[in-house]
């Protein structure tokens, strides 16, 4: 006699750029709507979502992206005209022909499943799911070995480069060596900032940007630095601090963290 059917099977598709950078379903819906719309504010629209939901989505794109996505015009404050670059189109066209393959198999593969622990015996790999508003794919481009750590390298655009420090053990965990892909998480409360960029500090990192924007909460404010190459950074500072330092959009500033607060993961 049959089982009967306890659960139903759902699934979502990322779609991975040639360096293994990953698009969400809703990422892509936005670079649609953008495609449609001409405009970033108009696609927020569109889709149901936030115009600051809209540009954090396309910055995280962007940082796991080893080219733009998006070409913008100037265009004031609802951010003027923008267009899907060739890359960000063959992104769209290949993630649409791979969605209804997907769809297809996650179809198939319910009609297999009947309980939790059907689905638990056929999954083999886990998924990270982490909180870090900093994500960037880059390449490892250096390894210095220690007696205890090692100091690691990562190149995530032609002009900014991470430090990370990590054990020896997890260096051969991760069997990490010059080329390798890696992305790199780092929490925007570990991030400093300063308007002084000569700033001597101890910080391994020192990755210098504009102020592109500044959203202010009740205690604390959140910092986009851009720094170039379609690559940005965000800081969590007290409102206190933004005023003391006099950060305003435009500002060149530095973000400073320490080598330490960079987690590695391997792509």
């Amino acid at each position: 006699m049959p089982r009967k059917k306890t659960t139903a099977l759902r699934g979502d598709l990322s779609l991975l750029s040639r360096d293994q950078g990953s698009f969400t379903e809703l990422q892509v819906q936005l670079l649609v709507a953008v495609d449609d719309c001409g405009s970033i504010s108009a696609a927020a629209r569109k889709i149901g979502i936030s115009y600051k939901t809209a540009w954090d989505r396309i910055d995280a794109m962007n940082n796991m992206s080893d080219k733009p996505l998006l070409l913008r015009s100037v265009g004031g404050s609802h951010g003027g005209g923008t267009r899907l670059t060739e890359v960000g189109q063959e992104i769209v066209q290949g993630f649409q022909v791979l969605q209804n393959e997907h769809k297809a198999f996650v179809s198939q593969l319910g009609e297999k499943l009947h309980t939790i622990s059907d689905l638990a015996s056929f999954i083999k790999n886990t998924t990270l799911i982490s909180s870090a508003r900093n994500q960037y794919l880059g390449k490892v481009v250096a390894i210095t070995h220690g007696a205890v750590n090692s100091e690691i390298e990562l190149c995530i655009s032609d002009s900014v480069t991470l430090i990370a420090h990590i054990t020896n053990d997890s260096l051969k965990d991760m069997k990490l060596k010059k080329g390798s892909a890696c992305i790199a998480l780092i929490k925007s409360s570990w991030i400093l900032l300063s308007k002084d960029i000569e700033l001597k500090t101890s910080a391994r990192n020192q990755l210098l940007g504009k102020v592109a924007k500044i959203l202010k909460g009740q205690v604390n404010s959140e910092v986009i630095l851009d720094m170039g190459d379609e690559k940005s950074i965000c800081a969590i500072i007290t409102n206190i601090s933004v005023d003391e330092l006099g950060l305003k959009k435009g500002d060149d500033a530095c973000a400073l963290f320490k080598a330490s607060s960079v987690i590695l993961l391997k792509a």
